[in-house]
């Protein structure tokens, strides 16, 4: 449950985490979402001197020569120039990635203890991985939910879509509870093309049904990943006042001593961490855990490393070509 008190507690982050790379607070200081998440990726690819990455595609392994019908952006022209002759460089794997973003827009998501909330966060990250890929050439969709489905974009990587992205993003979560498993099963009668569907919620909610779901979408043959945003003091509750605490989604008040609850909220907080990843690697979904004190470009290399996993196993959403 996320609450709110009229003291805002602050958190130190952690330092140790993301040694050079922007502090996501610092980052909050630049108020356009598609201009952030420009930011981070430029950022990121700044950090990385050499790229095998195309679309996601892997290094080329050899040469054959050009015949009509080949795509001419692969025409290695150093080697025409050396040679008089038409050569196509071989890639071993490419991928024509679909994503679809499920962002929790719910009201537990306008929790915050570090300056920025986790919809902030949330809504930060999603953005930086649809920039991220629909400058590789990859179709990015979104699906917004609290109680419902909120907004819906299919997958798509053409001029003006990404800006119609980011402005369904930059919404604030409207007070709502979160229903997950509904948006869940929207999720499957709207998206009927394989690919990604990668969810971004806190999960501060009931897994009873969550497995279930899980479980169909993976049915439809997507590659599911799960991306769970929390604020640090949901993770230690290091609240020191005794003070009434509001749920955000519910709005029910309750009178709290944070030091003689402090054990209880964490066993409970550990047996839904540990249900949570078990669900996911029971149906073998990538799961990671983020801090909305920890660096974008963090959660973006692990975003990347997921893919190129998927793709030497042949997940969904990929094909696996030999020209």
């Amino acid at each position: 449950m996320a609450a709110s008190t009229e003291t805002t507690q602050q958190a130190a982050p952690d330092k140790g985490a993301g040694q050079g790379l922007m502090d996501p607070a610092s980052l909050m200081l630049i108020k356009n979402l598609e201009l952030r998440a420009k930011v981070v990726v430029e950022g990121f690819w700044n950090g990385i001197h050499r790229s095998p990455y195309h679309g996601f595609s892997v290094e080329f392994t050899e040469y054959r020569q050009y015949t009509p019908g080949d795509d001419i952006r692969h025409v290695d022209w150093r080697l025409y120039a050396r040679s008089d002759r038409y050569f196509i460089r071989k890639y071993e794997d490419e991928t024509n990635l679909r994503c679809h973003l499920l962002h929790d827009g719910s009201s537990s998501m306008n929790y915050g203890s570090i300056g920025h909330t986790k919809a902030e966060y949330a809504a930060t990250l999603c953005a930086t991985l649809a920039w991220f890929l629909f400058q590789q050439g990859d179709a990015v969709g979104l699906l917004s939910f609290a109680d419902g489905l909120e907004d819906y974009l299919p997958a798509r990587n053409r001029p003006g879509h990404l800006k119609r992205l980011m402005l369904a993003l930059e919404k604030v979560p409207d007070g709502r509870v979160s229903d997950i498993c509904s948006a869940l099963d929207k999720t499957m009668q709207i998206v009927r093309k394989r690919g990604m569907v990668l969810i971004v919620s806190d999960f501060l909610t009931s897994l009873d049904e969550l497995e279930k779901q899980l479980g169909m979408l993976q049915a439809f043959r997507h590659e599911v990943e799960v991306v769970q945003v929390l604020d640090p003091a949901e993770i230690s509750f290091d609240l020191d006042e005794t003070a009434v605490y509001v749920d955000l989604e519910t709005g029910e008040e309750k009178f709290l001593d944070p030091q003689a609850a402090r054990g209880e909220y964490q066993r409970n907080f550990g047996e839904h961490q540990e249900r949570l990843k078990a669900i996911c690697e029971k149906l073998g979904i990538g799961f990671r855990s983020i801090r909305t004190d920890q660096p974008f470009e963090m959660a973006l290399f692990d975003f990347l490393k997921s893919r190129m996993r998927g793709q030497k196993i042949g997940g969904a959403g990929s094909r696996r070509t030999r020209s």
